[in-house]
């Protein structure tokens, strides 16, 4: 995971106002986090290629997968579960936000660290 300057500045302007929102340096990028817990971060693959990360949840990630180019992350090889990627390309200033709101239904009811 590289950090793109770009993509974790349109995340840091998606969540601009909500509480609780710290970043966090992690995987080689940038992770924000609400109340010590992923919510999520952008990173821009080798192959140059930028996308969004989501920490949705198990519960959430079949109504995720629904959701135009949605994919499911994977970590050398396994696939994590709840962690979903999404494209820049599938992902304008109206989806980003759609798609934080998802991702906080999940973290928001997650207790603090």
């Amino acid at each position: 995971m590289a950090y793109d300057e770009e993509l974790t500045d349109r995340f840091r302007k998606a969540v601009d106002g909500l509480g609780g929102i710290v970043e966090t340096r992690m995987m080689g990028g940038v992770c924000f986090m609400l109340d010590g817990n992923m919510l999520g971060g952008a990173n821009r693959q080798k192959t140059g290629e930028g996308r969004f990360m989501f920490r949705v949840g198990k519960d959430n990630e079949a109504e995720a997968m629904k959701r135009p180019g949605a994919m499911t992350m994977e970590q050398g090889g396994r696939k994590m579960t709840g962690l979903i990627f999404v494209y820049e390309d599938d992902c304008d200033a109206e989806s980003l936000q759609s798609w934080i709101a998802l991702a906080l239904t999940f973290v928001g009811n997650l207790p603090p660290k």
